[in-house]
């Protein structure tokens, strides 16, 4: 499936996350330059938000950011999602690639789920989850104590998965290599009409 363009309302956010990645893992703002195809300056710009990734310039960001299951954690993490009882997944919360899911969430696939993972489930979003994922810096999502936020999904009519009209759950997790997952929960289906 071919790379998706997620909107960023705040696109100098992620000059600062890339910071935050870097100091994380002591990359060099030259290196973190070489493996985003851009000058050092340009990198140093991101970072100070003196300049605004344009959209080649966020795809890059986010391609190397996006969410990895890389330690013993993780993975647990992962193996719980498989295992809930509730409808759950776990995305990363920059590209939206489809990390783990339950069984509960699996039956609302319309193709099997190992097609799925790895894939950007933004194609799938409703209309509110759209509206709400515009929201997220308003209510301090991308803060390092992030609030958990609720949200009416409404249905949608994607192929690769049913969303019901539905409450929502999101909530952030910062994995091990410093970067961000998702973990959305349904908590109630919207009463039959």
């Amino acid at each position: 499936m071919e790379e998706v363009a997620i909107p960023c309302r705040d696109p100098a956010r992620l000059g600062r996350s890339l910071r935050g990645w870097r100091a994380l893992r002591r990359v060099k703002q030259n290196h973190a330059a070489e493996l985003l195809g851009v000058t050092q300056a340009t990198v140093s710009r991101w970072e100070s938000g003196q300049l605004t990734p344009d959209s080649d310039g966020q795809r890059a960001i986010r391609r190397l950011l996006q969410a990895r299951l890389d330690s013993a954690a993780d993975f647990e993490l992962a193996r719980m999602v498989r295992r809930s009882t509730a409808e759950v997944h776990l995305v990363c919360d920059l590209t939206h690639r489809l990390l783990a899911l339950s069984p509960a969430r699996e039956r609302l696939c319309r193709v099997p789920a190992s097609e799925l993972m790895g894939t950007s489930l933004w194609p799938c979003a409703s209309p509110g989850i759209i509206a709400a994922e515009t929201r997220l810096g308003e209510l301090g999502w991308f803060e390092p104590a992030a609030p958990a936020v609720e949200l009416q999904t409404g249905a949608n009519d994607g192929a690769l998965i049913q969303i019901r009209d539905s409450r929502l759950r999101w909530v952030r997790f910062q994995l091990s290599d410093g970067s961000f997952v998702r973990l959305a929960e349904t908590l109630a289906p919207a009463p039959a009409a």
